[in-house]
């Protein structure tokens, strides 16, 4: 499995077989280059334009951005409901977090979190080898926050995202503050995964940006 980071919450996660899913894409308001990459599947979080821009991905992908369990091509992919706020959605609404599970691993997005899971949404969430985590707060969780999450959920990877960098429009804060508190961080082009090999110890990565 390849995970690639278009921008954003955007990611392009690329299985052995070669079926390609795209997550929380983007229009062009929001400063990225556009991630018109083809995908056989994409994952909407919630209704905003900086993750619903369906139109920008080619192919015939199918769109998932519904609650529960689904199946495509032997992949299973589970959406569970959350909230973009800390204040049951009252704030902005609701946000669905996905888990994918593909050749051995269990890679988790939690879209545009909100607020610290509770007990019983950990448990919907269950063991994760890879994180794909907001940081950048004021929308969703911020870096302090994105810390306790990790220690909750206790994965093998971590990979930031939702943060504010050259091209974003959006006035949120930068990777640099969650990292103060991972330094020894790496930073590499992709995260590349194999069958069988996990890392024992968390290992936080911070992909460098794609372009389409």
């Amino acid at each position: 499995m390849k995970i690639s980071w278009l921008g954003h919450a955007c990611f392009l996660i690329r299985s052995i077989d070669g079926t390609a899913i795209i997550t929380d894409p983007f229009d062009d308001s929001v400063g990225y280059p556009q991630p018109r990459a083809a995908a056989d599947l994409i994952t909407v979080s919630h209704q905003h334009f900086d993750h619903n821009a369906v139109e920008m991905v080619s192919g015939k992908p199918r769109v998932i951005q519904t609650a529960g369990e689904h199946r495509v091509n032997g992949l299973k992919i589970t959406g569970i409901p959350c909230y973009h706020d800390n204040a049951k959605g009252s704030l902005r609404g609701k946000n669905l977090i996905f888990v994918f599970e593909e050749d051995g691993f269990r890679v988790c997005h939690l879209g545009d979190l909100g607020h610290i899971p509770d007990q019983k949404l950990l448990g919907e969430i269950g063991n994760i080898d890879v994180l794909l985590i907001p940081v950048g707060g004021l929308y969703t969780i911020d870096a302090s926050e994105a810390k306790e999450v990790i220690s909750l959920i206790t994965p093998s990877y971590v990979v930031p995202m939702h943060y504010k960098t050259p091209h974003l429009k959006l006035p949120i804060s930068p990777v640099d503050n969650f990292l103060i508190y991972f330094p020894e961080h790496i930073v590499a082009d992709q995260l590349d995964l194999s069958p069988g090999k996990k890392h024992e110890k968390l290992q936080v990565v911070v992909l460098n940006l794609t372009k389409p």
